[in-house]
Formats: C-alpha cells, structure tokens, sequence
C-alpha cells in the first residue's frame, strides 16, 4: 500500500492579534476564517523576548530560544570592535525546518519568511524576505526571479510612504498580498512543506492600527477591505488543498496602539549611563566612562571591561550594575500620566539557555503596552512620535490548525516540536 503524501501548508500572517481576528470573524468580515475555525478551533499563543518579527519565527524555524539560534533581534551589536549590525539567515545557529526537512529528502517552498535572506539552498524553492535588496539576489534556483516578476511580485511595500502618501501605501499593501498569494498558488503543485508569509498585515498595523480600531478613521473602511481580500485569498487556499493536508495559520505576536516611542538611549544619557563624545550623536561614539547602551527593541549592554571595545565596568561590578539598572527601568514612568513605562525586566539567564547566551543582551526589558522602545542614536527626546501608531505585544499572537494539534501550544517556539511529529509520525 502506498503512503498518502504528508503535506503541510503554513500560512504565517504577521502580527494579526487574536483578539482582533476574533472581533473580525464575529462582525462578518472574515467569513472563510470564521468557517475554518468553526471546524477546527482557533487559540491565542504567545511571542518571544524580545518581541520581534525576526526572533520570533526564527523560534518557530529552529524550535529553540535566541541563545540557541543566535537571532536576538533585527538589529545587534558585535562588542569589539563596536559595530550595529542585521542578522542575516547566515547568522542562524540552530537548523530551520525546511533544512531538516531538505535533507531528509522532502519538498519545500519557502515565500517570504522574515530571516531568510541570503536566500538558502533548499530542496524545492525560496523566496527571500524583505531584508532582500533585489528580487533577483532572493530566489532559489536563481531563474524563480523571471517568475516572480512576471507575476509583478513586491519584496516589501515602501514604509517611507506612511509619512509622506498613506493612500499610497495602502494601495502598495493591497498589491503586494495579491501578488504574494497569486505567486504561491501558480508555483508547482509538487511539495512536502509549503510557508506562505504575509508581512503586508504587519505593516497595515504598524501604520493603521488606529484606522482597524475606529471607524471614524479615514482609512477604516479600507483596512476592513484588505481583511475580506485576505479571508478571500484564504478560502482560494482551502479550496486547493487536499482533505488530508495539514494546514496551519498563525501569527508571530499581538498588537496595540502606540502611545509613545521611548528613545532608550537618550534616557540612558540623561541618567548618567550613556556618555558620548562631545556633540555626538553617534552611538559608536560612546565613551570609556559609559556604563551601558541600547539597542532596539529594549535591549541592553552593560560596558563590561574585558568584552566591550571601551569596557570599564569591572567584573565585580556586574551584578550590582544589572540590579541598578533593573530597578530604575521598573521605576521609570510617564511622567505625564505617572504610568509605568516598563512591565517587565529580566536578566539573560531568566530567559535564555544556550551555548550562544554570551551574546544576548545583559538586560531584556519589556514594556507596557503603548510604549516601543526604540535604541535610536541619543536625541533631546525621550518620548516622541513618528508614523509608527501601532507595536507589537508578547500575547494575543494565534493560531489556528487543520489536521493539526493545537492544544499544548503556549508560545510560538513550540509549534516546531509538533511540525516535527507531523513528518515524523509513521
């Protein structure tokens, strides 16, 4: 007897909240999504530390936590000599799925997940992420770039558009799901491991959230028409599965609206820890005497001597430094509402385990919702604005499986585990 093909399809829908989705499918909107919930049930999940796109569904990927897969964020800091830079797919530790997968000699097609880029050699196909400067440096084999062209395919929707045309950057938002799904559905039908990434629902939320909210907003009524274009895409998807398939959708993290942006490094400045050359506002300009810096989203380097290029903190030191620190981020408020500005604060060890632990951050703060914290260079602001209105949150990320168990999943690193029971099971 031949042994039905084991097929999963993974939808990643970036940052849709659960409870957002739940509101969706109870006013009508999202009638393919409501069906399939219906059928198969729909729970919220919880994000990573730090809660990042890139951290996130490297979890996912790989099974494992940051200091295990070395993806700590979308930016990081080489200690000596001091350099910010992006992790990149070469920068992965732990193997993703669709390598395991390869190896073991099963098909895959990977469009669009965020940390993919180099794009990497897979049995099957990929398309790289939005770090991908040219279509045709993101495609694996290489000539897929003639395909996604034809098919008017977009890496990423140009963000600069939310300060200068919003009408603009809807339309982009819009063409960019079409394009994406359109692209998948004509690629061969041939395949073990399927991963669909649609970023175009992070963005509409980072620039529109307050438009999904309230309906007064002069964009609500076309952020409720991208959610119908996306429950019409996934019923399209439904229909082309199989019975058998395994089908799973999920987010990688929740939303809210943005009260402020916290610039951390200015408020490391003003409280003494941050000191940069004179007139500087270059982070790589820090000096001897610093005792920590940040870097997004709420990250922070203790000035260790013996691992930073201008380390001073001594050894001894260390413990006494983290607490300090710790207990002014737990104290520091708003101080025009007098609401803390900090939930939570851990040290590396708390949450991480790893061989890779010496290179998370030395203190991971997680904020309160309405406040993003940013490590933009020091300005004369600690709380500002921009035309980012909405942020990530560590809960109401979801998940919904067909033909796949959901009930033991609490956070996003878990859903590996039963991905790999899935190709595993006899």
């Amino acid at each position: 007897m031949n042994r039905k093909k084991e097929r999963m399809f993974v939808l990643g829908i970036d940052g849709v909240p659960f409870s957002l989705l739940k509101s969706l499918c109870e006013q009508g909107v999202c009638e393919n999504l409501s069906a399939l919930i219906s059928d198969n049930g729909m729970k919220p999940m919880n994000s990573v530390y730090p809660v990042i796109s890139s951290v996130a569904w490297t979890g996912f990927a790989t099974g494992v936590n940051p200091a295990q897969h070395g993806i700590f964020g979308f930016a990081d800091r080489v200690a000596s000599p001091f350099q910010i830079t992006i992790p990149t797919s070469r920068h992965r530790k732990a193997e993703s799925i669709w390598t395991t997968l390869s190896r073991r000699g099963k098909k895959v097609v990977v469009m669009n997940v965020p940390v993919t880029y180099p794009v990497e050699v897979v049995n099957g196909k990929m398309v790289s992420c939005f770090l991908c400067p040219d279509i045709e440096k993101g495609t694996y084999p290489p000539e897929l770039a003639l395909f996604l062209k034809e098919h008017d395919y977009i890496i990423d929707v140009d963000a600069w558009l939310a300060r200068t045309d919003r009408s603009a950057l809807m339309d982009q938002i819009f063409r960019a799901l079409d394009a994406r799904f359109q692209a998948a559905f004509d690629l061969e039908d041939d395949w073990n491991y399927f991963h669909l990434h649609i970023m175009e629902t992070d963005r509409l939320m980072h620039f529109f959230w307050y438009d999904i909210e309230d309906r007064e907003k002069a964009f609500h009524m076309e952020t409720q028409r991208f959610f119908q274009r996306l429950d019409w895409w996934i019923g399209k998807l439904v229909e082309r599965l199989q019975d058998s398939d395994s089908l799973l959708i999920l987010s990688d993290h929740g939303f809210c609206g943005i009260r402020h942006e916290v610039q951390m490094n200015t408020w490391l400045r003003e409280k003494g820890y941050l000191i940069l050359e004179e007139d500087s506002c270059q982070l790589d300009d820090y000096q001897k005497e610093t005792i920590c810096y940040s870097v997004l989203p709420g990250r922070f380097y203790i000035n260790l001597a013996g691992r930073e290029e201008r380390g001073s903190v001594s050894p001894t030191e260390y413990d006494s430094v983290r607490n300090k620190i710790k207990q002014e981020l737990l104290d520091f408020r708003d101080p025009v509402n007098n609401q803390p500005v900090i939930r939570n604060v851990f040290f590396r060890e708390e949450i991480y385990s790893g061989s890779y632990l010496e290179d998370a951050a030395d203190i991971i703060a997680h904020p309160n919702d309405g406040y993003d914290l940013k490590g933009m260079l020091p300005g004369e602001e600690i709380f500002t604005n921009s035309a980012l209105v909405g942020m990530h949150t560590y809960e109401n990320a979801l998940i919904i499986g067909k033909n796949f168990p959901i009930d033991n999943i609490v956070t996003i690193e878990d859903v590996h585990q039963e991905m790999m029971h899935f190709f595993d099971k006899p």
